[in-house]
């Protein structure tokens, strides 16, 4: 999320307008009909419990990692070591990413995908555990999203489903995969023209959050593609001869100005940022090159369309006006996000079943540290799941983008959001990663993966689920849009970037990775003592 944070995902579930606010009450949540005994539930929950250490160890490894989008190779490396020894079969490199994978396993019976961002932010490094900002390495990335959480919740529910199937001797087949560069929103669209899932039959998806919740229909965020324009010009001495040159830079400069006027009169829904990447070597040479970066945000996928090619004119613009030339690639895609209503009424069921974790004194006093320390807006630690949201419940102008969309719009898809940050943390910012490897976020792993296991079961032992949640795909949700990403079939994953960051930052990142061997939680290898409610 240089998508923006991912809003709806990320933060407690919203307010509706004050318009709304004289609704009628919505009817009771009824829970639908599932063939899973509770023989299966109690074996599952208990099959999570069992793995809370595992549960610990793995947020708190990923954590200290800290690698940023398609650079996640400990990351991909550890927790495909983890599955692996559990019996499930890894693909590596999947859809040209060499950071991406799946790991599946069973047999017959439907397919069920399991999936959680893995990849952190530049520039976010931060102690865990302390509530003041001190980064761990000056400059390196960190957790600030708290992707840290949501593989190894994934990981673990998925272990748990798998005892409780081969037990009862259940069919069906789980596959796990990961979110890369999600940050950046540039894999998840080429996930699904490689074909990933073109076998998948459901897809659970899970992201950090302050709540614990699902939801269903349109996500009123917004879609984004991921443009980068190049002006090629002509290099001279600005000072001795600059009328010999033709400067790069001026065409960025002048797309940017021009854009920025547009913008006055594009939909209030739109989001639009750039960054100039590349703007000249030095000042008495008139650059020759010059990049300017864009994400450009709407609410459908005309919209999207729409903006890219205003983009586009505007760069030939430019470049007309400078007497350069230009081109774009795109570097990502993000669909706008549309959850499965039978899979969303499905899991919540089980989020209402298992309920918030059991916040200690300790866990309450850190996050008000925190909150009060860096003067953060936020509720206490919340004790009660969420409403399940549906579309008249959210806001509709606009915001942050998660490229999860790309695979609500290619199979039925959910996201579960659980507990394992602080209410009022900022997105994209230390506050989110304060608490990231601290018992809070342990334990909203491990109220998540027991809603995700049983989720699973029920998909796998009733079919009427699954039948229900295609119908809903086919019939409701495809009937007005469908699928239309701005990628084109020379487009490819933009796996160099980060690459010249981690070579001169990992080394001085290795020294902070975590040693479950030798250290009973990342905190004590740190020497931080839980809570610390003071800076440090």
């Amino acid at each position: 999320m240089l998508a923006a944070a991912a809003a709806p995902s990320v933060g407690a579930a919203q307010a509706p307008p004050a318009a709304e606010a004289a609704k009628p009450a919505a009817a009771p949540f009824v829970a639908p009909p599932v063939n899973t005994t509770e023989a299966m539930r109690t074996a599952a929950i208990a099959g999570v419990d069992a793995r809370t250490k595992m549960a610990q160890e793995m947020v708190d490894q990923v954590f200290s990692y800290a690698e940023p989008g398609f650079q996640e190779f400990r990351t991909s490396e550890f927790l495909t070591g983890v599955l692996e020894k559990n019996g499930f079969k890894i693909e590596r490199g999947v859809a040209g990413i060499p950071t991406a994978w799946t790991a599946t396993w069973g047999t017959g019976g439907p397919l069920i995908a399991l999936g959680s961002d893995i990849d952190d932010l530049l520039g976010l490094s931060q102690y865990p555990g302390i509530p003041n900002i001190k980064p761990m390495v000056e400059g390196a990335p960190g957790h600030g999203e708290g992707h840290n959480s949501g593989m190894p919740m994934m990981i673990v529910a998925a272990l748990a489903a798998k005892d409780v199937m081969e037990k009862n001797k259940i069919p069906g087949r789980i596959m796990l995969w990961p979110g890369v560069a999600e940050e950046l929103l540039a894999t998840k669209a080429f996930y699904v023209r490689a074909g990933m899932f073109k076998d998948v039959d459901a897809t659970i998806f899970s992201h950090v959050s302050r709540d614990f919740s699902t939801a269903w229909g349109p996500g009123g965020n917004n879609g984004m593609v991921s443009v980068e324009y190049t002006f090629h010009g002509k290099t001279a001495h600005a000072a001795g001869q600059p009328w010999d040159g033709r400067s790069a830079l001026d065409g960025v400069e002048i797309m940017n100005t021009a854009w920025n006027f547009r913008r006055e009169h594009l939909p209030l829904t739109q989001r639009s940022h750039y960054v100039i990447t590349d703007g000249g070597g030095q000042p008495n040479i008139v650059p020759g090159v010059a990049t300017v970066w864009y994400y450009f945000r709407e609410q459908n996928f005309q919209s999207i369309r729409d903006l890219y090619e205003l983009g586009n004119k505007l760069s030939q613009a430019a470049a007309m006006a400078t007497d350069t030339t230009v081109e774009h690639r795109v570097l990502g895609y993000a669909a706008p996000n549309y959850s499965n209503k039978p899979l969303a009424e499905a899991a919540y069921a089980n989020i209402k079943r298992i309920g918030m974790p059991q916040w200690s004194e300790d866990d309450k006093a850190f996050a008000k540290a925190v909150q009060e320390t860096n003067k953060l807006k936020g509720e206490p630690l919340a004790t009660e799941v969420a409403p399940l949201t549906a579309p008249g419940d959210r806001g509709g102008f606009g915001g942050g983008s998660d490229d999860i969309g790309d695979i609500m719009w290619t199979v039925p898809t959910i996201t579960i959001r659980y507990p394992s940050n602080i209410p009022g943390a900022i997105g994209h910012n230390v506050t989110s990663a304060m608490a990231m490897a601290t018992p809070i976020a342990h334990k909203g792993v491990v109220v998540g993966a027991k809603a995700v296991a049983l989720t699973v079961l029920d998909l796998m032992t009733t079919p009427k689920v699954v039948a229900d949640a295609k119908d809903y795909f086919q019939n409701v949700q495809l009937k007005t849009q469908k699928y239309d990403p701005v990628l084109g079939p020379d487009d490819k994953p933009a796996i160099w970037l980060n690459t010249d960051i981690m070579a001169k930052l990992r080394p001085k990142m290795e020294p902070y990775y975590y040693n479950p061997k030798k250290y009973k939680t990342y905190l004590d290898q740190l020497g931080i003592t839980y809570p610390t409610t003071t800076p440090k």
